[in-house]
């Protein structure tokens, strides 16, 4: 069976992808989280993951690392994981390709913190451009394939990248026009995204340097997650 490292669930946006993937595709694996240790994880996760960082998947004792080379690895092995129609799979292979290297300003801006509820600093032009294009890309995505996931009927890996955007959506309020406007909704209302979002709320361990990243976001005004 598959072994899945993952950090956090409150935290941890690369992690989400893949286990979401395989929860939805009902595809076996055990989970092993690992905490974010305070400063850096590498010596932590070295032990396991070759980069040392999260997620990492191993297989038989072979590690595959970065989200992306994972969700490559299980679509060799598992159907679903991309559209079976060559230009849906192609326009999703972009999409996911596109989230996994661009959005910097989003990322940085809108950090990962599921139990939280930001009250938005006023946006810089960076972060407006990519709500913009996050929209238009979905837009596309949905218009292209009749939904209600991006590249058609079904959910795969290219949802999968977008999930954690879902997560930020929701908690700092942003905002999409068109049919991108219910998307984040969407996944969120997936069972396996209610179950990772039940457990990050249970977490009760802090990392302060990401809930530094939050505050700096704007104002905190409410927090969710469970106390020790």
């Amino acid at each position: 069976m598959y072994v899945l490292h993952i950090g956090n669930k409150n935290y941890s946006s690369w992690s989400l992808r893949p286990w979401l993937l395989m929860r939805v595709l009902d595809i076996p694996f055990e989970e092993r989280l690992t905490p974010f240790p305070t400063g850096s994880s590498f010596g932590l996760y070295r032990q396991f993951s070759p980069n040392g960082r999260v997620p990492c998947l191993v297989d038989d004792g072979w590690a595959v690392w970065d989200s992306l080379s994972i969700v490559e690895y299980l679509a060799e092995r598992h159907q679903g994981v991309w559209p079976s129609e060559t230009k849906a799979r192609a326009w999703a292979r972009s999409a996911a390709a596109e989230m996994h290297s661009s959005f910097i300003a989003l990322r940085n801006d809108c950090p990962m913190s599921c139990g939280v509820r930001v009250k938005l600093s006023p946006m810089s032009g960076a972060l407006k451009h990519d709500i913009f294009r996050m929209g238009d890309l979905w837009n596309d995505g949905l218009a292209r394939f009749g939904g209600p996931f991006l590249a058609g009927d079904r959910f795969g890996a290219v949802d999968a990248f977008f999930a954690p955007i879902a997560f930020r959506a929701q908690s700092y309020g942003l905002a999409f026009e068109g049919a991108a406007a219910a998307y984040p909704s969407r996944l969120l209302d997936l069972p396996a995204m209610r179950e990772w979002f039940a457990a990050g709320l249970a977490e009760t361990w802090r990392e302060p340097d990401h809930d530094a990243e939050v505050a700096a976001a704007g104002a905190v005004v409410e927090d969710l997650r469970a106390t020790a």
